[in-house]
């Protein structure tokens, strides 16, 4: 009698910030095991999350061990190193990385933190009658944010070149987000020909169409 290798447990949710993790560890074959909550609408779901990140956010991963990781961010740079036969990230000592760790913190802390504020506008002092505006300039603060991003990359096939990475199927599950994908598309001409491959690529079809249908 075999013992089943011991798995990650992912909290994580359709059409979120998971859905890049698992999109990552789709691509890496490693097995996993999900806990399905949108934390963002659902009080259980917050509550299921709580005892492993008291923040009640995903994606939340626990290693086998019992050891936490959070920020979408961190765990996908953390998976992109740990298995670089795979490719997903430019080494330590390609001339790519800077640009990459650059990148990839920007568009945590500059984009996909903004998205904290919209279910509660209250986190920021403001009132709900306030809520229709708020979200409005917030959407256009990602648009140029978008924008900023996008008139200093010159991407080739990908966002850093001819491979794909982590930060592509980052940009990939964030454009998805309000404002959404026609408005990205507007402001970041230069990476709307990689987020559609991305969209594409034929290892995450079957993946993109369960988890975060592009409709």
């Amino acid at each position: 009698m075999t013992t089943a290798e011991p798995r990650l447990t992912l909290y994580g949710a359709q059409a979120s910030g998971s859905i890049a993790v698992e999109a990552a560890l789709t691509l890496l074959g490693i097995p996993y095991t999900l806990v399905e909550g949108a934390t963002w609408a659902d009080n259980e779901a917050r509550e299921r999350v709580a005892p492993v990140n008291p923040m009640r956010q995903i994606p939340t991963l626990v290693m086998p061990g019992g050891e936490i990781m959070t920020e979408s961010a961190a765990i996908l740079i953390y998976l992109a190193d740990l298995h670089a036969s795979a490719g997903l990230a430019p080494a330590p000592t390609d001339a790519r990385r800077r640009q990459y760790l650059r990148w990839m913190v920007y568009v945590s802390s500059a984009i996909y933190s903004l998205h904290w504020i919209k279910p509660d506008v209250g986190r920021i002092g403001a009132p709900e009658s306030a809520r229709a505006s708020v979200v409005d300039a917030v959407h256009e603060r990602i648009a140029f944010c978008w924008s900023n991003m996008d008139g200093q990359l010159t991407p080739g096939k990908y966002l850093l070149g001819d491979e794909l990475s982590v930060l592509d199927l980052y940009v990939t599950v964030v454009s998805r987000f309000g404002p959404w994908r026609d408005r990205f598309y507007q402001v970041a001409p230069r990476m709307t020909p990689v987020v559609r491959r991305v969209d594409q690529e034929p290892r995450l079809i079957a993946f993109w169409r369960e988890r975060f249908p592009l409709e």
